[in-house]
């Protein structure tokens, strides 16, 4: 079981999401590379929601191929290419999180852009899986 490290003096988060995460069990951690928002076909949703989905959905299957789900993660670190984009990426972020009992530490910065144009998002994600 994760704990969440909020500590008082310091200002309480402003979202879903913890200062810290701390876990007292052995196990292994997984990391994702950034996952951008690109189907399995190929392609790329035009919008930031449906790239942000994707960026999870793309995360879903690396956790679900380690063995683990959504309760496991303990880090979020995202980018988005514009800072209009900050609230639609963070309720993407917030509904994929919905049913996690303790929220993971998150991270989102404002970048100039990825690889290719079309990339508006990216999101990495680090879990941890007790033994």
């Amino acid at each position: 079981m994760n704990e969440a490290l909020n500590p008082t003096t310091i200002a309480a988060p402003f979202g879903a999401y913890n200062h810290g995460i701390k876990s007292a069990q052995q196990g292994h951690i997984v990391v994702t590379s950034g996952q951008l928002g690109l189907a399995p076909d190929g392609t790329c949703a035009q919008d930031v929601t449906g790239q942000a989905q994707q960026c999870f959905a793309n995360i879903d299957a690396i956790l679900e191929q380690a063995g683990c789900g959504r309760d496991a993660v303990i880090r979020i670190s995202a980018f988005v290419t514009a800072r209009e984009d900050f609230a639609t990426y963070m309720a993407v972020r917030d509904a994929w999180l919905a049913d996690v009992t303790t929220k993971p530490a998150s991270t989102l910065l404002i970048v100039s852009g990825f690889t290719r144009e079309e990339f508006k998002v990216e999101v990495e994600v680090t879990a941890f899986m007790a033994e």
